[in-house]
């Protein structure tokens, strides 16, 4: 690392620093539904507002016109003058407890001023309205009477205003209970989510304890019956897992049983040969023991080998790789590496070939496909026969042929071939049973297909389809 570089933060520091409220689904749960509870009834509390106001207008308005009407029904003629007499009951009506001062005027048609306040300004329109009077906000409502005998002084016009002490304390009441009742109504509502998401997430909760409570090599599959139909794919997509890495397990076990069981006659043969080798004091003797002790370490390593590249041709063992693999070049350079092999044997060893058949995979793994294919095709073919790979494009596939001209495998037993270590009976030929086996698991992992059928000659074919690469 270059000097005063920082190292890089692992990104589960990231989520150590992320709000517990973010990593709880009972608390999103909760938000979701509270949150958008509380909006609407902030939006509700707001039209309550208005509507607290409105009520506040509308009974400010009614004692407005009575209080109006019953000054106006007591101006009557007297010996031909107007007189206008102020009921008390017109005044204490707004006697609410809030100390509002009370105006009014009474005037003729023909603007003579009967009684009241000379300069309270007169109501706008046929509804109550609003204005300032000697300093203090007031709301104003005429009121048109007729009088019998007045001549043109008829119509009088009473005009009553009223400070807003009483109207703001009415509309605040009104609000405060509107709010008080939306508060309640969403608290009742988080209390009954939190409820309910207590009993939903109980199976979740139940499934959660159930992983917790099993033992490193319990893998049987989980049960909660009493789970929701959102629950039930992440407890089926468990248990598929479980299964899977039951039955890799298991598959583990046998191959390490099987490794175990064949690497042991080798090993027991070498040791033998070695011991062999020791005692014998003549030269030819040690000497054709030492190359029977040589070939047997080369079977051993070859079996070795082959029991490396199964493991690696194994999901998930490996990082999966996306190489964009000629086959046509890889099976020449096969067929290049296996030429002194072919030639001990003196075998025809030729390959076919249109053009270049682009695949994507496992390069590596690939090559060791191809291997396995040619050298159990030398290995099983007739001595001074003749072995024959080819490789074609057809349609969006790549086709790997290897065809020999040996004894070839019942029909009965190919599908067994592909079976880790099994070994065609009366097979003459030593070897470990495995080629066929890594041949299908890297076709497997490169979404292909293996198909055996009878060679041309009498032999066997081996039939390898791969998909093209794209691109």
């Amino acid at each position: 690392m270059p000097e005063g570089a920082q190292p890089a933060r692992r990104p589960e520091g990231r989520n150590r620093l992320l709000p517990r409220a973010s990593r709880s689904l009972r608390l999103q749960l909760l938000a979701w539904v509270v949150l958008p509870l509380a909006g609407l009834a902030a939006v509700n509390l707001w039209t309550s507002r208005n509507g607290a106001f409105a009520t506040a207008d509308l009974v400010t308005d009614r004692m407005l016109i009575g209080s109006a009407r019953a000054i106006a029904e007591q101006v009557s003629m007297i010996d031909g003058v107007l007189d206008a007499t102020v009921p008390p009951a017109a005044i204490e009506m707004f006697d609410t407890g809030d100390r509002d001062s009370v105006y009014y005027r009474v005037e003729t048609a023909d603007g003579r001023l009967l009684t009241g306040y000379p300069d309270l300004p007169a109501a706008k329109g046929r509804a109550g309205s609003d204005t300032t009077y000697r300093g203090q906000a007031l709301r104003l409502r005429s009121y048109s009477h007729p009088i019998f005998g007045a001549g043109t002084a008829s119509p009088i016009v009473v005009t009553v205003g009223v400070t807003l002490s009483g109207h703001d304390a009415m509309a605040r009441q009104l609000w405060f209970r509107a709010f008080a009742q939306q508060l309640a109504l969403v608290l009742i509502a988080g209390l009954f989510v939190l409820v309910g998401l207590r009993r939903g997430l109980a199976p979740l909760l139940k499934l959660r304890d159930a992983v917790r409570s099993r033992g490193r090599t319990e893998l049987a599959p989980f049960s909660v019956p009493e789970a929701q139909s959102e629950i039930r794919p992440l407890i089926d997509a468990l248990n598929v897992y479980m299964e899977r890495v039951r039955a890799q397990m298991a598959a583990q076990r046998r191959f390490v049983a099987n490794a175990a069981h064949q690497l042991r006659t080798p090993l027991a043969l070498l040791s033998t040969q070695a011991a062999y080798a020791r005692r014998e004091a003549g030269a030819d003797a040690r000497d054709e023991a030492l190359a029977a002790l040589q070939k047997s370490s080369g079977r051993l390593a070859r079996l070795a080998e082959q029991l490396l590249t199964l493991s690696r041709a194994e999901p998930g063992s490996r990082r999966p790789r996306e190489d964009r693999i000629d086959l046509t070049e890889a099976a020449r350079g096969v067929l290049e590496s296996l030429a002194p092999v072919a030639v001990s044997r003196r075998t025809d060893l030729g390959l076919e070939a249109d053009g270049p058949a682009m695949v994507t995979g496992d390069g590596t793994m690939l090559r060791e496909m191809i291997v396995n294919l040619v050298d159990n095709a030398l290995r099983y073919g007739r001595a001074g026969g003749k072995v024959t790979v080819a490789v074609s494009a057809i349609g969006n596939e790549a086709v790997l042929t290897v065809a020999d001209d040996g004894p070839g495998i019942p029909p009965e037993e190919r599908a067994r071939v592909f079976e880790r270590f099994y070994r065609v009976a009366g097979a003459v030929e030593e070897g470990s049973g495995l080629g066929l086996a890594i041949v299908r698991e890297v076709a497997d992992n490169a979404g292909g297909s293996v198909r055996l059928s009878d060679g041309p000659a009498g032999g066997l074919t081996v039939e390898v389809r791969l998909p093209i690469a794209r691109g």
